[in-house]
């Protein structure tokens, strides 16, 4: 029993240390970024789960291009803990490449593209 608790431990501890692929900061926003297939993917894997129709955790529904849109500054200020309480709720933040992501998506415009 004891060698399996001890397996089941390690390799939860190697899934945890898997993380999403890390990719260079942008911080000019030179690159154009797309809602479809960068910000939404972002979210999706992060946020909906919590933040969708009739499940909108601390009011926010972030299950659309409007609702995003409308509340990027709250979605940025979270994934930086920047007056908002910091997100995905239990941590740990998202990795610096993909919030400067969104908030090059942001600064670009919020273009639905």
């Amino acid at each position: 029993m004891k060698t399996i608790l001890l397996l089941l431990i390690g390799f939860g501890t190697i899934i945890s240390c898997t993380r999403e692929k890390v990719t260079p900061i942008d911080p000019n926003c030179t690159v154009t970024i797309s809602f479809a297939n960068d910000v939404m993917p972002i979210l999706e894997a992060h946020c909906i789960s919590c933040h969708q129709q009739g499940n909108a955790s601390g009011g926010y529904d972030l299950s659309s291009y409007n609702a995003i849109a409308a509340n990027a500054n709250a979605v940025i200020g979270s994934m930086k803990a920047n007056g908002y309480q910091l997100m995905p709720i239990g941590g740990p933040a998202l990795p610096d490449s993909t919030i400067q992501k969104v908030k090059c998506w942001i600064e670009q415009g919020k273009l639905d593209n």
